[in-house]
């Protein structure tokens, strides 16, 4: 399965807007995805360390279900939260031709320095 850094977002947007208990493995309904590949990006995510998510695999499927966002997890959701700044992170990547998540949070804290400098802010 392809990397979908879009769902990606979702998932870290849905998991912030969660009011549930933080211990309990959530099943996240965001339009337009499967829940196998949802659960294939939560596995992702807890293998970055963005989430904290409960493996239920079995030789029935994979499936993931997420707890809640990491330290990290919310920095790199911070960095991107914006839809423009989202925008133009993803046209960065796309021009380098990469799309990792971990380089997506690199051209995002890039955009938002730039930014920050642009209005007089030495980071």
């Amino acid at each position: 399965m392809k990397l979908d850094n879009d769902l990606v977002r979702e998932i870290l947007l849905a998991l912030e807007a969660d009011q549930g208990d933080p211990q309990l493995p959530k099943q996240l309904q965001i339009p337009e995805h499967t829940q196998q590949e949802i659960a294939y990006h939560v596995g992702l995510l807890a293998e970055a360390g963005f989430i904290k998510a409960v493996d239920f695999s079995s030789f029935d499927g994979y499936d993931w279900h997420p707890q809640r966002l990491t330290y990290d997890g919310h920095e790199f959701l911070n960095t991107v939260r914006d839809p423009a700044i989202w925008r133009e992170t993803k046209e960065g990547a796309k021009k380098l031709g990469v799309a990792s998540v971990q380089l997506l949070w690199e051209i995002g804290k890039g955009i938002v320095k730039a930014k920050a400098k642009a209005h007089g802010i030495d980071l």
